[in-house]
Parts: C-alpha cells; sequence; structure tokens
C-alpha cells in the first residue's frame, strides 16, 4: 500500500517521492520540483539578481538533480542536496558573469497583514531599502550563508550540507557574514 500513493500529489513522505524518483519515476520527481521550485528559485533571484537567469537556473538545477538522482547517496535531506545543488549552478553563473548583483527586497517582501498607517508603510519601505543595498554590498559568501539561514530558515547543519562545510565552519562565517552586514549597515547610516 505505501507504494500505491495518491496520483494527486498531495500524499507520500517526501522520503516515499525521493525513493520513487530515484527509482525513475518521472511523476514522483514532479512531486519533489513542486514541492520546492518556489524557495529554490527565491534563493537564485536573490543570489542572482535577475528573475529570466533564476528562471532558467532553477530549471537547469532540477535537470542536474534528476540526472544525479539516481546515484545520489541519501547522506542528507533531499532539500539540502538539492540546494547544494542550485547554489553550485548560482555560484558558476555568478563566476561567469564576473558581477554579483542582488535583487531587490520589495520585490518579494511580504509585509504583515493588516494595514499600517502611510507613515509606519514608509518607515518599513525604507528601512527595507537599506538592508537592500547593504546586502548589495555583501561577498557573495556572506549573501549566501545570511540567506540560507535567515531567509531559507536552514539549520546550521543543513547549511554545512549545501555549502560542503562543517558545522563550525557554517557558524564562524554566519558570525562574519553578520557582522559584516552591521558594519555595512554603521557606515550608510554615519
Amino acid at each position: 500500500m505505501i507504494d500505491m500513493l495518491a496520483s494527486d500529489g498531495s500524499d507520500g513522505s517526501e522520503d516515499d517521492w525521493v525513493r520513487r524518483a530515484r527509482a525513475g519515476d518521472r511523476k514522483a520527481f514532479s512531486e519533489l520540483v513542486r514541492r520546492h521550485q518556489n524557495r529554490v528559485y527565491r534563493y537564485l533571484l536573490r543570489m542572482l539578481g535577475s528573475h529570466d537567469d533564476a528562471l532558467e537556473l532553477t530549471q537547469d538545477a532540477f535537470i542536474k538533480a534528476w540526472q544525479a538522482l539516481p546515484q545520489w547517496q541519501p547522506e542528507a535531506q533531499f532539500r539540502t542536496w538539492l540546494f547544494r545543488i542550485a547554489n553550485n549552478t548560482a555560484l558558476d553563473a555568478l563566476r561567469r558573469r564576473k558581477l554579483v548583483e542582488f535583487v531587490p527586497l520589495e520585490d518579494s517582501f511580504d509585509a504583515p497583514g493588516s494595514e499600517p498607517d502611510p507613515e509606519h508603510q514608509a518607515l518599513v519601505t525604507q528601512e527595507v531599502r537599506q538592508l537592500e543595498t547593504s546586502l548589495k554590498k555583501l561577498a557573495p559568501e556572506h549573501r549566501q550563508i545570511l540567506l540560507l539561514r535567515e531567509v531559507e530558515e536552514m539549520s546550521y547543519e543543513e547549511i554545512g550540507c549545501v555549502l560542503s562545510l562543517n558545522e563550525g565552519t557554517v557558524k564562524s562565517r554566519l558570525a562574519r557574514a553578520r557582522v559584516a552586514l552591521i558594519e555595512i549597515r554603521a557606515r550608510s547610516r554615519s
């Protein structure tokens, strides 16, 4: 019965879908794509700064994952393995461009549900723009670790899997990234 998952894609655990996709089940892999495509796209968008590039590289990352899936040894969660592929795809693209940009946060910023007064809304918009400007000034390795931790809410262990780092290195790089961001923010306020 476990193998007979619902065809609508709503039932079944992640492990079931991964197991079936590793065996060559395209529908199972389509379900994995459906479950992860928005997060992978959002991450690539913020790393690359281009909607078109992010769309193309999201597709590339999933193609690479499909091709590598039969040989993959699940030492980590599927999500972290997929983000490692996406991250490497982004870094390759950035190296090719030799240019690093950042997508404005306001394009994807979700404000709280209640409608704030215009003054509060202006302050929030100003703060987002200042943060966006500061993030543009960060080195890619600082930006990527902050995005994985603060936006994608990955654990230190998951980030380590994505970036091929041990947990201690993740913590120290994250600390350095936060300090760099604070320093950039302080300089911009002076």
